[in-house]
């Protein structure tokens, strides 16, 4: 261990004071879910970085990641030809790739990926993880079950996770609504973490580990961020209580599997359009930006790049140190983190991605913690997904919903914060989960 894994361990409690600063009700602090929250999320780090037989069992699951993604390209392959094959790869033919082409070759893997996950949940299997996880948050954590609830499912799933707690929607406290909406923005889906594996393999071979790594430290600290952010002042109907998930299970291995694969389809549909409408309208802000910039810099005889890529890197730069990022990839790692908050975390990656593959970090543990740091829905975007699920679910809470959504936005950008300083405490660059 070195001088960074002792700023990324005490970046864990200056998040967790910045979020106190602006706590709805600094004197209501649940100290319990704050102390477990952080002991959860330590022990998982512990056992991924520090223990060999938890790094050898994630580097086993990354394996694993890794070839069913291989075995998800077939089908695209099939129906796009040379469109679906990487940069690199040939076919039977021996026709070469025509280079890399997001819709064609990464977004097929979320249909493979949502189908795979309807099959877990037909045959029970991905229900009694989710109830596992639920019991720890709920029993130690002293939240309600029902947010405890939504917080495991969305380990694994997105906005679908809310479909666990819909006899509750209606009868929720605000803090649990925020608490919801939190959950959903700090952690990703299984099936578009498939997405961010296949643009990061081939430069991060160990990227799908540490995405299942950062997943699981990421629900504990939503609960944290949450509670710290929007204390409970109510009293939820499930407090203590482990609530069993609310979903309607498909009548066939068949129906399952056409479910999941056209839920992939429709996620699909909304990333497109949510990345053509985002970076379009960053395009155009940009564009007065450095029209604005251009004249400033001349009257101050400066040299300063205008754009909000550039804004939120200045405003994440010390979030980022804090972090454990050394001052030398401070720069180019904020500049990411920050664009994630506007146009989502697909681009970042991608970003990260062409970062990596022209060797520009001059420390490995900087593109660690910026994984971990990204590993979330936390921006504008998906804020509206989520509380327009949210809403539709229970249309009488649309007010209150409304209110805690700025609230929960940033709370899940602090959690995606906190997991990348728990993860930057025990990575060293000697650990067997670097890859290389």
């Amino acid at each position: 261990m070195d001088i960074y894994n002792l700023v990324s361990f005490g970046g864990i409690f200056v998040l967790i004071g910045f979020a106190w600063l602006l706590s709805r009700d600094k004197r209501n602090m649940n100290w319990k879910v704050i102390i477990w929250g952080v002991i959860l999320q330590i022990i998982i780090a512990l056992f991924v970085f520090v223990i060999p037989a938890g790094a050898k069992v994630f580097l086993f699951l990354n394996d694993v990641v890794i070839k069913v993604l291989e075995s998800s390209t077939a089908g695209a392959k099939f129906v796009f030809g040379r469109l679906a094959l990487s940069p690199g790869q040939s076919d039977e033919t021996g026709e070469k790739s025509l280079g890399f082409i997001l819709a064609f070759q990464a977004f097929p893997t979320i249909i493979f990926f949502s189908a795979l996950i309807s099959i877990l949940y037909f045959f029970n299997i991905m229900p009694l993880i989710i109830r596992g996880f639920a019991y720890v948050f709920t029993k130690l954590m002293r939240v309600s079950g029902a947010e405890s609830l939504v917080t495991a499912c969305n380990i694994f799933v997105g906005v679908e996770a809310n479909l666990t707690v819909k006899p509750y929607l209606s009868r929720m406290t605000q803090s649990e609504l925020c608490t919801i909406l939190t959950a959903g923005m700090a952690t990703v889906a299984s099936n578009v973490m498939a997405l961010y594996v296949f643009s990061l393999k081939d430069v991060f071979p160990t990227i799908a580990g540490h995405l299942i790594s950062a997943s699981l430290l990421s629900a504990p600290a939503a609960l944290v961020m949450s509670k710290v952010i929007f204390p409970e002042s109510g009293k939820p109907e499930t407090l203590g209580v482990h609530v069993r998930p609310y979903y309607e299970k498909e009548k066939s291995f068949f129906e399952a599997i056409i479910n999941g694969a056209n839920a992939g389809v429709k996620m699909i549909v909304g990333i497109v359009a949510l990345l053509i409408a985002v970076l379009g309208l960053v395009a155009l802000v940009d564009l007065a930006l450095s029209a604005v910039g251009a004249k400033v810099n001349l009257v101050f005889g400066i040299e300063s790049e205008w754009s909000l890529k550039a804004i939120f890197g200045y405003i994440f730069y010390p979030f980022t140190l804090i972090m454990g990022v050394p001052p030398s990839d401070a720069g180019v790692i904020s500049k990411i983190i920050g664009e994630r908050t506007i146009v989502t975390e697909v681009v970042a990656y991608k970003d990260l991605a062409t970062v990596l593959e022209k060797n520009l970090l001059q420390h490995p543990r900087s593109a660690v913690i910026a994984v971990y740091a990204l590993c979330g829905f936390a921006h504008l975007a998906s804020m509206a997904i989520f509380v327009g699920g949210v809403c539709a679910l229970a249309p009488e809470r649309t007010r209150d919903t409304a209110r805690v959504a700025l609230r929960a936005l940033l709370a899940a950008i602090l959690a995606c914060l906190l997991t990348a300083c728990v993860a930057g405490t025990f990575f060293t660059e000697g650990s067997i989960l670097l890859g290389g």
